[in-house]
C-alpha cells in the first residue's frame, strides 16, 4: 500500500512527487512579489496552476525572503484569505497556508486550508495548538534565526545532522501534543539560513532526510543558491537551473516540490520518472 499524506479532507498519494505551486499575493516576494498581490490576479494564477497540473496550491501573504521584514497579521490575512477561500471552496486541489503567524493560520484553515506551512518549523505554541485544533497537514521546516537576519553568516557544525535533528524534534513536539503522524511533511529549508555549501549538503543528504520517516518537501525553486552556481541574477529566469534540483530531489526521496513553474516542472519529472523506468 503507498504511503499517503493527510490533509483536512484530502488524502495525497506519495508514489510519486507531489508538486506544488507557489501563489504568492504579497508586493515584495523575492522573484514574482507584486505580480499577484490583488485577489483577482492571484486567483486568476492559481487557476492556471491547477489547470498546469499543480498537486497544492500554496498560497503566502508574507515575503520571508533574506532580509524581509515581519509584516502584521492583520495585513497578511487580508492578502490572503480571499484566495484561500475561493480555492478552498472546492475539491480541486488542497489549499495550503504559507504562514508562521498562528492567528492567519487559524484564519485559513477555518476558511478552507487544508495545509499549514510554517517556514519558522512550528516553534510557537500557538501554532502547535492551531495544528492540534485542526486536521490540517502540517510542514515543518528548518530556519535559522528569523528571515531578517538568517543570511548573515549562517553556520552549523553538520548542517544535515542539526537540521535533520531539529525536524525530527519539532515533528515529535506535533506527535506528543496530538497531531497524527500521516499529517506531516518535514522540509529543510534550502536557502533559509544556508550558504551555498549547506544547500548542496542537504540536497546531497535527502536519502538521509527521507530515511527520517516523514515526507520531505524542497523548495528550491529559482533560489539565490541556483543563480550562484550558474550565473543567473535574475530569479525568474533560473528555471534550467530550477528543474535540475526538482528532477534531483525527485529521484533522491523528495515527496513534495515547491515550485513556481508547475508545467516544465511537471514535464522534466515525466521524463525523469520515464527514464527511471517508474
Amino acid at each position: 500500500m503507498n504511503p499517503i499524506w493527510r490533509c483536512g479532507r484530502f488524502e495525497l498519494p506519495l508514489d510519486r512527487p507531489l508538486v506544488m505551486g507557489i501563489l504568492n499575493a504579497t508586493p515584495d516576494s523575492f522573484s514574482d512579489g507584486g505580480m499577484h498581490d490583488d485577489p483577482a490576479s492571484a486567483v486568476t494564477w492559481g487557476d492556471r496552476l491547477i489547470a498546469e497540473g499543480a498537486a497544492i496550491l500554496d498560497v503566502g501573504g508574507e515575503s520571508t525572503r533574506p532580509g524581509s521584514a515581519q509584516v502584521a497579521a492583520a495585513e497578511e490575512l487580508a492578502r490572503v484569505r480571499p484566495v484561500v477561500m475561493r480555492f478552498g471552496a472546492d475539491d480541486q486541489v488542497p489549499v495550503s497556508i504559507d504562514t508562521r503567524h498562528a492567528e492567519v493560520a487559524r484564519a485559513c484553515v477555518n476558511a478552507g486550508a487544508s495545509i499549514i506551512n510554517d517556514v519558522s518549523g512550528f516553534r510557537d505554541p500557538a501554532m502547535v495548538q492551531v495544528a492540534v485544533e485542526c486536521d490540517a497537514g502540517v510542514v515543518v521546516m528548518h530556519m535559522l534565526g528569523e528571515p531578517g537576519a538568517m543570511q548573515t553568516d549562517p553556520r552549523y557544525d553538520d548542517v544535515v545532522l542539526e537540521v535533520g535533528g531539529y525536524l525530527v524534534a519539532q515533528a515529535a513536539v506535533l506527535e506528543a501534543a496530538g497531531v497524527a503522524r500521516e499529517r506531516i511533511a518535514i522540509d529543510p529549508g534550502i536557502g533559509f539560513g544556508k550558504t551555498l555549501v549547506h544547500n548542496l549538503a542537504l540536497l546531497r543528504a535527502l536519502p538521509e532526510l527521507a530515511a527520517l520517516g516523514y515526507p520531505v518537501l524542497i523548495g528550491a525553486s529559482r533560489k539565490r543558491f541556483i543563480g550562484d552556481l550558474t550565473g543567473v541574477d535574475v530569479p525568474g529566469a533560473r528555471l534550467a537551473g530550477s528543474l535540475s534540483v526538482a528532477c534531483w530531489a525527485a529521484e533522491h526521496g523528495a515527496a513534495i516540490l515547491r515550485v513556481h513553474d508547475v508545467a516544465p516542472t511537471i514535464a522534466a519529472l515525466a521524463i525523469t520518472s520515464a527514464l527511471s523506468n517508474r
